[in-house]
């Protein structure tokens, strides 16, 4: 059993900066792949960003390559998720999960909210 408990969100101007962090419980984060996936009111939810279990690779959308940045910290079993340069589309809740190598993720986070006023 793994729980992720995602924090950082918050309310920000366009062109600001928030960090997203995503703490895991176990002893085994250092064996899996990482991800957050966002949701806006009345959408549907989007993948954002992953990693993988070294942090060796990391993947993002095309909507928010070059600004955002996901990371991770082994020894503190926790993910991050750097955000440039935001922009009022950006607005949504995030959400960071667990991807255990096979066609879907497995856990995942209540979510924080990110809400960026233009």
């Amino acid at each position: 059993q793994v729980q992720l408990v995602e924090s950082g969100g918050g309310l920000v101007q366009a062109g600001g900066s928030l960090r997203l962090s995503c703490a895991a419980s176990g002893r085994t984060f250092s064996s899996y792949g990482m991800a957050w996936f966002r949701q806006a009111p009345g959408k549907e939810r989007e993948f954002v960003a992953a990693i993988s279990w070294s942090g060796g690779s990391t993947y993002y959308a095309d909507s928010v390559k070059g600004r955002f940045t996901i990371s991770r910290d082994n020894a503190e079993n926790t993910v991050y998720l750097q955000m440039n340069s935001l922009k009022p589309e950006d607005t949504a809740v995030y959400y960071c999960a667990k991807d255990p190598g096979t066609a879907s993720y497995d856990y995942w986070g209540q979510g924080t909210q990110v809400t960026v006023s233009s």
